[in-house]
Order: C-alpha cells, then sequence, then structure tokens
C-alpha cells in the first residue's frame, strides 16, 4: 500500500502549473509554483516543519512544549500542523489586519490566537513581534520560533522548493518570482537555482508600505517608506535576517489594487484560486515584462489558497469599499437607455389612467408629479392588491392611492450598493443627471446591466 504515515508527509512535491490567460501577452511562457498543495494550503508548510525539526535537533523544544510565533497566518498553519502530530501547543500573535478566515483556521486546528494592532512600530509593546516575544519569556517550556530571523526558514526552501522547481523546468528555468516577506522562500529557493545557474534573475515583489524594496537598492533602512497597506503576507517594516540581497536581482512595488485584482483574475481566468499574495506576483511580473524575451522560462511563487479571503478579495462589497471594483453605476444604466424619457402621471390623474400608462409602457413604476415636482410613486403590484380589495379605485385620483416617493440616489452610485434600497416594498429608486432631468431605475435595469 501506498500512504502517508502521518499528513506531514505530504508536505512538499506542489505542481508547476502553466498560466494561460493573465500573462497572454508576455512573449515567454510562464508557470505557477502552486503551493496550496501543501496540506495547510500554503508555502509555509515547508518551513514550518523544518524550523520544528530543527528547535527539536537542538534541544530548544521538548516534549509538551508550547510553540510561539508572530504569524499572517500562514506559518501558524504549518507549525498547528506540527504540533497536532507531535503532541505540542501552540500560541500565536497576528495582525488585525488579517483575514478573519486565517484566524478562524488556526483555531480549528487547537491554536490559541491573540490579535494585536497593525498601525505600531515592530518595537511597540503591542505590536505582534513583540506579544510573541513576551509570551515565550512568560511562558515555561516554550519556543519561540521567530520565522523571520530563523535561518531554518531559507533553508526549507534551499533544501526543498529550490531542487523542486529545477527538475520540474528540466534546468531551463531563467526567472524565478517571488512575492517576498519573511525573505525565507526568495532566498532558499533563489540561492539553490543561482548556485545551480549565475544566470537565473530572482525577481522580488514588494507592497507599497513596505521598506524592503529601498533597503535593497540602497542598504538604508527608511521608516519614512512604512505606512499601512492592506496587502497580506508580504513586505515588511523590518529587514529579517533571513534575507540575502544578494540573491535578488530586481525588487517592484504592487499597490494593494492592483494585487487583489490580479488575484480574482487569475481565478476567474486560469481556474486557480489563489491567494492575495499570489496576485501581487503576477502584477509585479506584469511590470517587470519588457526585459523577458521568448525563450525565457518563468516561475512564479503562489504562496496561498483563495479560500483565506472570501470575506476580503472575493467579497465584492469589501473590494468595492476601497476602490478596488471598476463596478457600474447608476450613471451606466440611464446612459444605455439612449435618452429614453420618464414617465410619470400627475397626481390628479385617475388610476385608471396609471394603469393605462403601465400597460402601454410596458412599465411597473411610475413616479407622481404636482407640477414640477415628484411627490409619490405607484407600482404595478401596489396598484395591484388596493384593487383586489376595492375594484372601484380604478376611478380613484392617483394622489388617493401613491406611496412614498422613490428614493433619490446618485449617478456615481454602484449598482451593486442599489440592494439598500430596492427591495419588495420598494422596487425602484430616482437619479437626476447634470442637466436636471429625473431618471428611474427599476429591478429590472439593474438585472439587465449586471447580466451584460
Amino acid at each position: 500500500m501506498k500512504y502517508a504515515a502521518n499528513i506531514l508527509e505530504t508536505i512538499g512535491h506542489t505542481p508547476l502549473v502553466k498560466l494561460n490567460r493573465v500573462t497572454a501577452s508576455l512573449p515567454c511562457p510562464v508557470f505557477a509554483k502552486v503551493e496550496f498543495f501543501n496540506p495547510g494550503n500554503s508555502i509555509k508548510d515547508r518551513m514550518a516543519i523544518k524550523m520544528v525539526e530543527v528547535a527539536e535537533q537542538k534541544g530548544l523544544l521538548k516534549p509538551g512544549g508550547t510553540i510561539i510565533e508572530g504569524t499572517s497566518g500562514n506559518t501558524g498553519m504549518g507549525l498547528a500542523l506540527a504540533a497536532v502530530i507531535k503532541g505540542y501547543k501552540c500560541i500565536f500573535t497576528t495582525t488585525d489586519k488579517q483575514s478573519k478566515e486565517k484566524v478562524d483556521i488556526l483555531k480549528a486546528v487547537g491554536a490559541e490566537v491573540i490579535v494585536c494592532p497593525t498601525n505600531v512600530e515592530p518595537e511597540d509593546p503591542r505590536s505582534y513581534y513583540s506579544v510573541s516575544k513576551r509570551l515565550a519569556t512568560e511562558i515555561p517550556n516554550s519556543f519561540y520560533v521567530n520565522q523571520y530571523d530563523n535561518l531554518a526558514n531559507r533553508d526549507a526552501h534551499y533544501e526543498q522548493t529550490g531542487p523542486e522547481i529545477w527538475e520540474q523546468t528540466d534546468g531551463k528555468v531563467t526567472h524565478l518570482i517571488v512575492a517576498t516577506g519573511t525573505g525565507g522562500t526568495i532566498t532558499g529557493t533563489g540561492k539553490f537555482l543561482k548556485e545551480k545557474n549565475p544566470n537565473i534573475k530572482v525577481w522580488a515583489i514588494d507592497s507599497y508600505g513596505s521598506l524592503l524594496k529601498k533597503y535593497f537598492e540602497t542598504g538604508e533602512i527608511d521608516m519614512s517608506e512604512v505606512y499601512p497597506y492592506i496587502t497580506e503576507g508580504i513586505g515588511e517594516d523590518f529587514v529579517p535576517q533571513n534575507y540575502d540581497m544578494s540573491v535578488i536581482d530586481a525588487f517592484t512595488k504592487v499597490t494593494d489594487k492592483d494585487g487583489a485584482v490580479m488575484a480574482r483574475r487569475i481565478t476567474k481566468e486560469e481556474g486557480i484560486f489563489v491567494g492575495y499574495s499570489a496576485g501581487s506576483a503576477v502584477a509585479g511580473l506584469m511590470q517587470l515584462k519588457d526585459t523577458l524575451k521568448p525563450d525565457d522560462v518563468v516561475v512564479v511563487i503562489f504562496h496561498d489558497h483563495g479560500s483565506r479571503y472570501v470575506g476580503k478579495v472575493y467579497n465584492d462589497q469589501w473590494m468595492m469599499e476601497r476602490g478596488f471594483l471598476d463596478v457600474k453605476t447608476v450613471k451606466d444604466i440611464v446612459g444605455a437607455r439612449r435618452n429614453m424619457p420618464l414617465v410619470t402621471i400627475d397626481a390628479d390623474e385617475k388610476v385608471s389612467e396609471a394603469i393605462a400608462k403601465m400597460r402601454k409602457f410596458d412599465i411597473e413604476h411610475i413616479p407622481v408629479t404636482k407640477g414640477s415636482d415628484i411627490i409619490g410613486a405607484v407600482s404595478e403590484s401596489g396598484l395591484f392588491n388596493k384593487l383586489i380589495d376595492n375594484p372601484h379605485l380604478k376611478d380613484a385620483t392617483v394622489q388617493e392611492v401613491m406611496h412614498a416617493p422613490f428614493p433619490m440616489v446618485s449617478q456615481e452610485t454602484p449598482i451593486e450598493k442599489l440592494s439598500v434600497y430596492i427591495n419588495r416594498e420598494n422596487g425602484a429608486v430616482m437619479t437626476k443627471d447634470e442637466s436636471g432631468d429625473h431618471h428611474i431605475v427599476t429591478k429590472y435595469d439593474i438585472i439587465q446591466a449586471l447580466g451584460r
């Protein structure tokens, strides 16, 4: 029989998958090293188990001990899997910018998770770095992993990730692209590949708000480069010891928006459900594409799985709130009608005339006017219910049966936000264009727009 003795034996040997659509404009083939095939759904499984094993060998981690670490989520998952199999406890600190899914997953595998503020200096006693260090001094028989400065991190990728890529590409790889944080993946993998072929280019993808790119270029730790950003798992506000900048050939920064939008594109166009950093890595590759040639072979690391970002990158509302989605607006709907006039009815006209207009123009909702003012509205469903109860209402005036005017919204309102206004009781909204003319937007209009 062929089987793994435990889940840790399934770490590594992840597939290399050719990208076809999102990189179609590039002159050379691009392959993704899809690391979410690891049991913890990220590349961090590799170095997590390596750091645990090295700590055991050095006597730093003893039976029944507690593993303590500051993590954005993925390293914690790898460490938690190791702890489950090997019988350790886990306490992890993380930041409040990490997705709720990551925290919930860590708790699911038995870890205790302490959420710390993001926007503080690393030395601040409230930072997730400082809290994890403090806990390691207070808790007996504990081991502080410190993935940033623990060189077993990069050793894992030198021993595993680099050789796998070399073998899978038959030694033809010319470029390695890594969205980088702790420095372990890019340094370990890049070092191995450059020993095989010094001409291989290693490109690091950084985030705006991180100081790594400037440090690479100048050797200066410039804290003015550091400011809050949304992208998870990459970039740093200090330089971890796992970095060997001599291994890296170029750095480029990617915006929060570009990384998120590209992650969604990869998922939709390639069928690979990727995390945020994979989007950043490919977006960074596209920024550096002008130096690529037809005979190049590019490998991009896809660090983790998209399931950890369903409340963020893959949530339309979250994306819209940050201006990351180019969504259709009320103005787009109105413009698509080619200046069709608004059908209204005067408040003093009869209900029967309102019904006749609905039939003539094949509409369900009509604003009610008094002179130049809109004072109310009538709808097919509302009139139907009233006429069922009292058929004689067809001879009443519209003002006697109308309901409140439809809500007014800005032309710039995204279609997706109209659900706040349009519901079972209210089937339309009104808007006013630059010339002062009124327009109506109904449920049907929204369905048509979203279906295009």
